[in-house]
């Protein structure tokens, strides 16, 4: 099992955050965090790397729902979209599978609800 789905945009990293982010967002989910890795390799530790951010994306109902679930589950939280500059006006969105981390918890209703929210991310991936 892949731990990730992911879809090749054609257009440059900055058009591909912006639509990410709101298909994220249309689909119920806010953008809690965001790390620009490119922004702080070069800071921390002065290496030049591709344009790529982390968006932390979160839908709200669904956190609330796993929550009740299994109280340890924020170790887990938000579920991370990656967006990377792949060359030539390529970039692509990737989006971690909440089935297969959720898999380690082992509670079967948590693994339901990881189901839906998997869908939800597979869906605002691909309609990109």
């Amino acid at each position: 099992m892949s731990y990730y789905f992911a879809k090749t945009l054609s257009c440059e990293f900055e058009e591909a955050v912006r639509r990410t982010t709101e298909a994220l967002m249309a689909a119920g989910f806010g953008i809690i965090t965001q790390i620009d890795v490119k922004e702080t390799l070069k800071k921390k530790i002065n290496v030049d790397f591709r344009p790529y951010r982390i968006l932390g994306a979160c839908n709200p109902h669904m956190a609330h729902e796993a929550l009740q679930i299994e109280d340890k589950v924020g170790t887990m939280l938000p579920c991370n979209v990656i967006v990377q500059y792949a060359g030539n006006g390529q970039t692509e969105v990737a989006a971690i599978d909440p089935v297969a981390s959720m898999q380690a918890i082992g509670n079967p209703a948590l693994l339901e609800a990881a189901k839906r929210v998997r869908s939800m991310l597979e869906r605002v991936v691909e309609e990109l």
